[in-house]
């Protein structure tokens, strides 16, 4: 049987809450370790698996987008009923699929439920993100997302920079590497066994806690009432109502929340840009190994790549949340920049002979992206109860995923245009710069009516200012009116 989260507040004593969002950080380390990661292209494309680039491009690569969208919904559901613990299991069982697959695997087939297992464990990212809040109060939510956050992205880092000395200073051949590989995250599968499973989530089992009769913080017992106010009303005579659950609750009050003009820019911002960004990911390393073509471990510097990126995107993330502007104002201009830039550098990386100036572009592509990410989910997540953000934050995703799922079928699959790479990028820089021109659009606007009204504030306030001064010369009555008239 499952241990199960202790729902006592963290204050008191004896209370093991830190050791385990100690260890949920440690699993979140190692569950990225994964030194083969970098170099799954080339070793596709070189002598060990001998694809061709088209088969890896149009038939292998697009399955990965079919599949999260496939299991992003399922997924979501499954990790709040089930409690969060049986899809972190899943999620590393589909790692350990996925090296299997790379080892022993020989055919298109076996290689495109590679990428659906790929897909699964992208999916199943929300189970960790979200699980660490069952371990704490209100209070800590921050501090404890930055501690799950900053394990992750330093085991992405670590990964990374354990692949590119593995294969350029060991001289390591990928196929040796992808069982180093499958050594990790099969470690990785044993510590989510040792994982507690909570007894409170967030849409399904909001009032276990209640139930149970766990003594209560202040702040814990408010989250559970804010909960269960969405949850409780009276039952319908016939029992039990798909209109009573949270769920649909949420979504209905959502719906009175959607027409703030904050929260429509970023989570559009969420859908459209997210889309080409992780379109870009998924068929960089194509485009790296079309520039500089390698069969040998020893010239390919994937790794450190993803880990320069991993390092600045870091960076970039925690500057972010020392910007300070009048976001409703510049907000729109923001996002024009940075988009612009992005396009920009993608016409340089897929223009450019030369893998270093590609690889600078990409690491400089990514970490743009990641400036933006928690400004977006502080000006989503400021207007918005925890719970609602939560569901914004999946519906922003799960719509990103279907327009992600419809441009991969158009343009990459070969059922479909079937591009090459380098097509594919292209259509990638018009897609970012169509977004700038919108973003630059609208944020021409957005100035020119604030200008606008402050003209107009500036304007009054001359006028109330003449009358104040005029009130002394003039009647009461006179005065009255002159006002009243301006």
């Amino acid at each position: 049987m499952d241990p199960e989260v202790r729902e006592k507040p963290p204050q008191q004593p004896g209370e093991c809450w830190r050791f385990s969002v100690l260890y949920l950080c440690f699993y979140g380390f190692m569950a990225q370790i994964k030194p083969a990661e970098s170099f799954i292209t080339p070793y596709l494309l070189g002598p060990d698996r001998n694809f061709t680039r088209e088969q890896v491009t149009n038939e292998i690569t697009p399955v990965l987008s079919y599949s999260y969208m496939s299991v992003l919904v399922p997924v979501f559901l499954m990790t709040d009923y089930l409690r969060y613990k049986p899809v972190l299991i899943l999620q590393s069982l589909s790692h350990v699929a996925i090296w299997l697959l790379l080892l022993f695997g020989t055919t298109v087939l076996q290689m495109q439920f590679m990428e659906f297992f790929y897909g699964i464990t992208m999916a199943a990212r929300v189970a960790y993100s979200s699980y660490i809040f069952t371990l704490v109060s209100p209070q800590s939510y921050q501090k404890v997302a930055s501690y799950s956050r900053s394990s992750v992205l330093m085991g992405v880092f670590v990964s990374s920079v354990l692949g590119q000395l593995f294969v350029t200073l060991g001289d390591v051949p990928f196929f040796t590497l992808n069982y180093i590989s499958l050594g990790f995250v099969a470690f990785a599968f044993t510590l989510t066994l040792f994982l507690k499973r909570p007894k409170r989530t967030m849409f399904f089992n909001s009032r276990a806690l209640a139930a149970n009769g766990s003594a209560q913080s202040e702040a814990d017992a408010a989250h559970i009432t804010s909960v269960t106010l969405v949850n409780e009303k009276p039952k319908s005579p016939g029992g039990w109502n798909w209109r009573d659950t949270a769920l649909v609750k949420m979504i209905l009050e959502l719906k009175h929340t959607v027409r703030s003009p904050r929260l429509k820019l970023w989570s559009l911002w969420w859908v459209f840009n997210s889309t080409g960004y992780y379109l870009v990911v998924y068929y960089v390393q194509i485009l790296w190994d079309n520039i500089h073509p390698s069969r040998e471990s020893r010239g390919v510097y994937n790794g450190g790549v993803d880990a320069a990126a991993t390092l600045l995107g870091a960076i970039a993330s925690f500057s972010a949340g020392h910007v300070k502007l009048q976001w409703s104002l510049w907000a729109e201009l923001v996002i024009f920049l940075i988009t612009a830039l992005q396009a920009g550098l993608l016409f340089l990386m897929n223009t450019t002979t030369n893998i270093w100036v590609c690889y600078v572009g990409f690491v400089l592509f990514r970490s743009s992206h990641q400036l933006l990410v928690p400004i977006a989910i502080f000006q989503i997540a400021t207007s918005l109860t925890k719970e609602l953000c939560a569901l914004v934050f999946g519906i922003n995703t799960f719509l990103a995923t279907i327009l992600k799922t419809i441009i991969t079928l158009i343009i990459a699959d070969k059922r479909g245009l079937g591009l090459h790479v380098n097509s594919q990028f292209y259509f990638y820089i018009g897609y970012f710069t169509l977004l700038a021109a919108t973003y630059l659009g609208r944020g021409l606007y957005v100035f020119i009516r604030h200008q606008q009204e402050q003209k107009a504030r500036g304007t009054q306030k001359e006028e109330e200012a003449t009358c104040s001064a005029t009130e002394g010369d003039r009647t009461d009555g006179q005065a009255y009116t002159d006002c009243s008239k301006a």
